[in-house]
C-alpha cells in the first residue's frame, strides 16, 4: 500500500514564497521548505524536480498574483500604484519577478504575459493601440526602477517619496498619451 501524500504542490510553493519573503533567495532551501511544511525533503521531489524547478514556481505563482491584482485596475495611475503595493507586500518576490539576476531560474513566458496583459490593455487606450507595448514598457520600467530603490533605501536625499511618486506616474502617464 503507498504511502499518503503529506503535502501538495500548492502547499509546497505557498511555504516556499513565504520563506522568499523572510530569508531571500538563499534561504530558499528544499529543507527548510521540506521544514515548513511537515515532510522530510526528499519527499518534496515527489512533487518538484529541483530547487530551481522550485524558484521557476515561485515566480510563476508570484506573476499570477501579481495579474490578479493589476486586472481590474481602472487606469494605469491606479495600475502602477497596485504594482507598486505588490513590490512594498512582497519585495523578494518583486526583485525575483522583475530583476532574478544571472543564473536565476524565470517564470516561462506565459506568466509574464498574464501580468501584462492589463497594463497593454490599458497603455493601448491611452498610447494608441499600435504604441501599447511601447507606452507599456516605459511605465513598468520606470515603476520596476522607483519601487527597487524604494526597496533598497536608494531615496536618500531627503524629500517626500510618496510625492515623488505620485509626480512620476502622473507624468509618465500624461506622456505616453501625449501625440509626438
Amino acid at each position: 500500500m503507498p504511502t499518503p501524500d503529506k503535502t501538495s504542490l500548492d502547499a509546497i510553493v505557498l511555504a516556499a514564497r513565504d520563506l522568499l519573503e523572510e530569508d531571500g533567495l538563499p534561504g530558499l532551501t528544499m529543507q527548510a521548505i521540506a521544514h515548513r511544511v511537515g515532510v522530510r525533503a526528499p519527499s518534496l521531489y515527489k512533487r518538484v524536480q529541483s530547487r530551481d524547478e522550485l524558484i521557476q514556481l515561485v515566480a510563476e505563482a508570484s506573476l499570477t498574483d501579481l495579474a490578479h491584482r493589476l486586472n481590474s485596475a481602472p487606469d494605469l495611475v491606479q495600475l502602477a500604484g497596485r504594482f507598486r503595493a505588490f513590490g512594498h507586500e512582497h519585495p523578494a518576490a518583486f526583485q525575483l519577478i522583475m530583476s532574478p539576476g544571472a543564473g536565476t531560474p524565470v517564470a516561462r513566458p506565459e506568466f509574464g504575459a498574464e501580468a501584462s496583459t492589463a497594463i497593454l490593455h490599458l497603455a493601448g487606450t491611452v498610447a494608441g493601440e499600435d504604441n501599447a507595448l511601447e507606452a507599456a514598457r516605459t511605465l513598468t520600467a520606470w515603476a520596476a526602477g522607483f519601487v527597487s530603490m524604494e526597496l533598497n533605501g536608494g531615496f536618500n536625499l531627503g524629500g517626500n517619496v510618496e510625492h515623488a511618486w505620485e509626480f512620476g506616474v502622473v507624468r509618465i502617464v500624461a506622456a505616453i498619451g501625449a501625440t509626438p
